[in-house]
């Protein structure tokens, strides 16, 4: 009997199969050990990473990573508002007070201050509009009646409480919902002042850039070359060397700034600048007095890597105040000129 002697043998379709099959295996074990390779590479860089980011923060104090990625969201926001709606800026910038504004409330009276919230955000949303909405007159008449009902109703509060309060604690209180509404409102509303001016919205935006640098450049430089604290009864993690490093950053944002975006200038950069450097680290520092007052690290846990809304805006309400009145004199002159 013939056979085709294309017809494969006995025996060889098996042997075939098998080393089909075995090549198969090999290529399936190599796919797992390489995977398995990448897995070990991914922890590896995860624990270097979160090794770093835990350095970091037990020297600064905050989460570096969640720190930039919500202030990289809040930035966008607020340049999206200021760049094509004005007026989206301003509803941005009174939900902003108001959080603010009840977190302040609400970290005093955790220590033992008496602050009612309802009036405190109401009316200081309401000095915020003012800064839009009307002239100056306005927004002072706002602020003077805030303080006002904040005075009363705290009064009337106080009266109709079952729980007797000295004389002394009753003051501190009024006083307290006082400085809350200048603290807050009164300086954030500065900043709708000026955005309401034609091309004030780019002067913002330059202000609030300014006042990152300087905080950036305080973190960078303190980190690396901090040794000498400036303040070390109250903000012990701020050093010298940062503030050198955070007007170094402030004077080349301003000279940039000046020129390609405020159109004005190059020494008007610098003299912005070192005005928000001193705004911006007088605010920092009053904040960490109020909290070091009230016994605690951040205001709230609200923005996680950030601590508090508070805690970001420190360096920015007393920064408002100098930028419009830099604003006011730059155009005054180039009116007179």
């Amino acid at each position: 009997m013939m056979t085709d002697p294309h017809e494969p043998r006995p025996g060889k379709v098996p042997r075939v199969a098998a080393r089909k099959r075995l090549s198969r295996d090999e290529l399936q074990s190599q796919l797992k050990a390489k995977r398995a390779d990448i897995e070990r590479q991914v922890q590896a860089t995860r624990a270097q990473i979160d090794q770093a980011n835990e350095r970091i923060e037990a020297r600064t104090g905050r989460n570096l990573v969640l720190a930039i990625g919500i202030g990289l969201v809040l930035g966008v926001l607020l340049i999206s508002s200021l760049i094509f709606l004005k007026w989206v800026f301003v509803i941005f910038a009174a939900l902003i007070v108001a959080i603010t504004t009840f977190e302040l409330v609400q970290a005093l009276n955790k220590s033992g201050r008496r602050i009612d919230a309802i009036p405190q955000v109401v009316f200081g949303v309401g000095i915020v509009a003012s800064g839009y909405l009307g002239d100056g007159a306005v927004r002072w008449s706002a602020l003077l009646g805030s303080i006002a009902v904040v005075v009363v109703w705290r009064l009337i509060a106080q009266m109709a409480s079952q729980t007797s309060r000295s004389a002394i604690d009753t003051v501190a209180d009024l006083a307290t919902g006082a400085f809350v509404q200048i603290y807050v409102p009164f300086l954030a509303s500065f900043a709708v002042v000026l955005v309401r001016q034609e091309g004030g919205q780019w002067w913002v935006l330059a202000f609030l850039i300014l006042v990152v640098s300087v905080d950036t450049g305080a973190y960078v430089a303190g980190l690396n070359f901090g040794k000498h604290p400036m303040a070390p009864r109250i903000s012990p993690k701020k050093t010298w060397e940062g503030f050198i490093g955070a007007g170094i950053a402030a004077v080349i944002a301003g000279v940039l700034l000046a020129l390609f975006m405020l159109q004005v200038e190059w020494w008007v950069g610098i003299i912005l600048g070192l005005l928000i450097l001193g705004t911006a680290t007088m605010g920092d520092l009053t904040e960490s007095l109020i909290k070091r007052d009230m016994g605690v690290k951040d205001m709230s846990s609200w923005l996680p890597g950030h601590g508090g809304i508070l805690d970001r805006l420190d360096s920015m309400l007393p920064s408002a105040p100098i930028a419009l009145a830099v604003f006011l004199i730059v155009n005054l002159q180039t009116s007179l000129g």
